[in-house]
């Protein structure tokens, strides 16, 4: 009976996100809710001076965490917005599809390389939101666009712009974030190969190169750099940095091949102008993550908090992907007058975005605390370990990616899963890292036949088969 009540919660909010299509944030606020009522009539808590102190601890960490996640996603979407307004996006794309005067290995390079770059840089649906159009543009069929823009970025929604999917993942465990992340891209880099397949096979469809190794030689651009970056360097870069050195390494097999562009290429000066905010971003946490002396010195200022000694949180404020963000932000607007003039604009619409994102991540994350501290995670794994045992690391990634599926965030996924996926490979005498994993990854793979991204990304394509 308790682990029926225990699952209660987590029911309401599938069941209003999937069958009455609410939004995360209405569905999470009222699961939240029955969270509550659940903690205190299931017995989770004994008593009410408890239950308080649990919903007080636990609105206070999914305030605290949600202010985390939107110092990385505020300057994110800013800075997206003033590249896009600026018009640098445009000249990403142009660059991109004057490559090749093949339109299969134009499409690979848009629907691959650039919806990953665009994951790494904004997330949040922009790749899909964004490609899916351009790859109509190129001269694919609106269905075979949207598909091939949704298989193509999910190789990096696992780490999305600057790490945000990853916090979650950390703050349930305190796993090293190179360990943890160096295995979540290990998977992607073992079965991203058939993301790449895919795309290349939609891309490819009306022609006779289907058994082309550009495909191949695209997946290893990028999936060993970013394996490289996420063991190595930390989760903030692997998808922004394997992207763009993947396509820097694919361009140069291109000119080397002598395929020929289809249009006359961008200057390379403006090209260059587009590309260097993420350049910028990826040397700043490259030299702050690998450059030891200045990371200890960055990490030594922190801010923390702590409640009954049972509610805490902490930050490093200038060790955080959102600071470097912010600067790359403010570099970009300073040495580039263009941009200058984009910026307020562009800080405006990032900001009249942030409160619906604010409320679903606020929704989702007191949904898992009240469920954490009110003992109902514990419960469910407890129940659940014994019946699923050493095969918790097979059914983590479909947790994962019901998650996903469900919320069409794999950030979201993460957020009500991760304590889950701990405390059910601890139950199952497994170690957490390895279900985090493979939460991680199967988020991902989820986020490309979730309901909400295929919505949008066909909304976008109609919205510009319109304007044209």
């Amino acid at each position: 009976m308790n682990a029926l009540l225990a699952f209660l919660p987590l029911g309401v909010l599938l069941g209003l996100m999937a069958g009455l299509g609410w939004s995360a944030a209405r569905a999470g606020l009222l699961a939240a809710g029955v969270a509550a009522w659940v903690m205190v009539a299931g017995g989770f808590v004994p008593a009410a001076p408890e239950a308080a102190l649990v919903l007080t601890g636990s609105a206070l960490e999914a305030a605290f965490t949600t202010a985390l996640i939107l110092l990385i996603v505020y300057p994110a979407l800013a800075l997206h917005e003033v590249q896009a307004r600026s018009g640098a996006v445009a000249v990403l794309a142009e660059w991109l599809t004057a490559l090749s005067a093949r339109r299969e290995v134009a499409g690979l390079v848009l629907a691959w390389f650039f919806a990953l770059l665009l994951e790494g840089a904004a997330g949040f649906g922009t790749p899909v939101a964004l490609v899916a159009p351009m790859l109509v543009a190129l001269g694919f069929a609106p269905e075979r666009a949207l598909m091939m823009a949704l298989i193509g970025h999910a190789a990096g929604v696992s780490f999305g712009a600057a790490g945000i999917p990853m916090v979650p993942l950390l703050a349930a465990y305190s796993a090293e974030p190179q360990v943890l992340g160096g295995l979540i891209m290990l998977l992607h880099a073992i079965l991203g190969w058939a993301l790449a397949g895919l795309v290349w096979r939609l891309a490819a469809a009306d022609t006779a190169s289907r058994s082309s190794g550009w495909w191949a030689l695209a997946a290893l651009l990028f999936l060993a750099p970013a394996w490289l970056l996420a063991r190595f360097v930390g989760p903030e870069l692997p998808t922004l940095g394997g992207a763009a050195i993947g396509l820097a390494g694919f361009v140069a097999a291109l000119r080397w091949h002598g395929g020929g562009a289809a249009t006359a290429p961008v200057p390379m000066g403006t090209a260059a102008a587009a590309v260097f905010p993420y350049a910028l971003l990826l040397a700043l946490i490259v030299l702050t993550r690998l450059v030891m002396p200045l990371g200890v010195a960055l990490q030594s200022f922190s801010l923390e908090w702590q409640l009954a000694g049972q509610f805490s949180g902490s930050v490093q404020p200038f060790y955080h992907p959102g600071t470097m963000l912010l600067v790359v932000l403010g570099l970009t607007a300073l040495l580039n007058r263009a941009k200058r003039r984009h910026l307020p604009p562009a800080l405006a619409s990032a900001g009249r975005r942030l409160p619906q994102v604010a409320l679903a991540l606020f929704a989702a994350l007191l949904l898992a605390r009240i469920m954490v501290h009110g003992g109902m995670i514990d419960g469910l794994a407890a129940n659940a370990a014994p019946l699923l045992g050493a095969a918790w690391v097979v059914a983590a990634p479909l947790i994962g990616a019901l998650g996903s599926f469900i919320t069409g965030s794999a950030t979201a996924s993460n957020i009500l899963f991760a304590e889950l996926q701990v405390a059910g490979a601890r139950a199952a005498g497994l170690d957490p890292v390895h279900a985090l994993a493979g939460q991680g990854f199967g988020a991902a793979i989820g986020n490309i036949i979730a309901p909400q991204n295929i919505v949008a990304g066909a909304a976008t394509i109609a919205l510009w088969r319109a304007k044209g």
